[in-house]
């Protein structure tokens, strides 16, 4: 994928995961059962990304790739999961605007600490005065949306 196509297709992404925490809700709302909504929700995901799969099928991963992984990199689904149970159960409570405000501060905060820290092997990126303040005025913004 061309570099010029990557912020649009995150953005695109993060225009769809606030999509999805709605979409979530209302699952949960008429299943009733927050376990049953979860469960479907991946069931999707597994499916589409199973059909993907086989449909293109390379590159597979070497023996030497999955011995140098760490032990915790299969876990960020886990992670992800909890995020879309949060949503399965939340986002109808606290209303789109709040909840995603929440997530996406949280995740801006931490994502600060992990470049800061070189956290989860990612690369230095030192924390610096443009980042701190684009780090406040997330907080300052979620409050915002959330006070009104």
């Amino acid at each position: 994928m061309s570099a010029a196509w990557l912020y649009p297709f995150i953005l695109f992404a993060g225009v769809l995961q606030a999509a999805g925490n709605s979409m979530n809700g209302q699952l949960n709302k008429s299943m009733s059962n927050p376990w049953l909504a979860a469960t479907i929700s991946f069931a999707l995901i597994v499916f589409v990304f199973a059909t993907l799969f086989a449909i293109i099928p390379r590159p597979l991963p070497t023996a030497q790739g999955v011995a140098s992984m760490p032990w915790w990199a299969p876990l960020g689904g886990i992670t992800g999961a909890v995020a879309v149970f949060a949503g399965l159960m939340f986002v109808n409570k606290i209303g789109a605007g709040p909840f995603n405000g929440l997530m996406i501060t949280a995740n801006i905060l931490f994502s600060l600490a992990i470049d800061h820290f070189g956290l989860l092997n990612m690369p230095v990126h030192a924390l610096n005065g443009w980042r701190l303040l684009g780090g406040a005025l997330m907080v300052g913004g979620i409050a915002l949306i959330a006070v009104f």
